[in-house]
């Protein structure tokens, strides 16, 4: 849950732009508050700390498990790529995915069949764990690895640009389809912001600037359960 020290930080940046207000709750869950900021001032409730790769394995995050609705057999990979289809694939026994067509948003190609793209967790694994998740239990760092409640969590994209990506930062990468930076920027503040990840000065540094280079933008995000 955000901290009262995190939530104060999000109220004093609210009251400083107060044109910029909070959005309605998520569709899904009208009891989840949700925030919008300008993405310089959400760059700066982001807490700074320094990462700490220790300990990390993949399997720290139990992934993928068994989706939203544990009896259709679609695990979370596959509830992300249905949900993202342009043209929606044929959904058949087993979960298995025919036909259907994708964008790739971080390389802004088109995509087919389904085994052409991987499920992208917008902050990585081992990022998430060097800025705070390794201090989280199995179960928050299970729920973090399958979050299906906001699209830009896990997002389906070419391969190519999954594995390109790895575990870096956006001060050590960013998407090759440059006109879709900002987009990508906010939706990692997102990210971190919903988790209560932490930042550290070299990857603050960059956002900042980023944040500078897309003025109008900005960042809504929801608290984690």
């Amino acid at each position: 849950m955000i901290s009262n020290l995190r939530r104060v930080a999000i109220a004093a940046a609210l009251v400083a732009v107060p044109l910029v207000a909070p959005t309605p709750a998520h569709a899904r869950d009208r009891s989840v508050p949700s925030y919008t900021l300008p993405m310089s001032a959400a760059v700066h409730v982001l807490p700074l700390a320094a990462e700490v790769r220790d300990g990390y394995q993949r399997t720290s995050f139990k992934h993928w498990n068994a989706g939203q609705n544990p009896t259709d057999g679609c695990n979370t990979r596959a509830e992300v790529l249905i949900s993202e289809a342009v043209d929606p694939p044929q959904v058949l026994p087993g979960c298995k995915l025919s036909g259907g067509r994708w964008w790739s948003y971080y390389d802004a190609k088109w995509l087919t069949p389904a085994s052409a793209l991987d499920v992208d967790h917008m902050v990585p694994l081992a990022e998430a764990w060097d800025s705070g998740a390794s201090q989280w239990t199995a179960q928050r760092r299970e729920a973090y690895a399958n979050d299906l409640a906001v699209p830009a969590s896990l997002v389906a994209v070419s391969a190519a640009s999954n594995r390109s990506k790895a575990d870096q930062d956006p001060a050590e990468w960013l998407p090759p389809a440059v006109d879709v930076t900002c987009r990508y920027t906010s939706e990692w503040v997102a990210t971190k912001l919903r988790w209560g990840l932490t930042v550290d000065a070299v990857e603050r540094e960059a956002l900042t600037q980023l944040a500078e280079a897309c003025p109008g933008t900005t960042v809504t995000f929801e608290p984690a359960p």
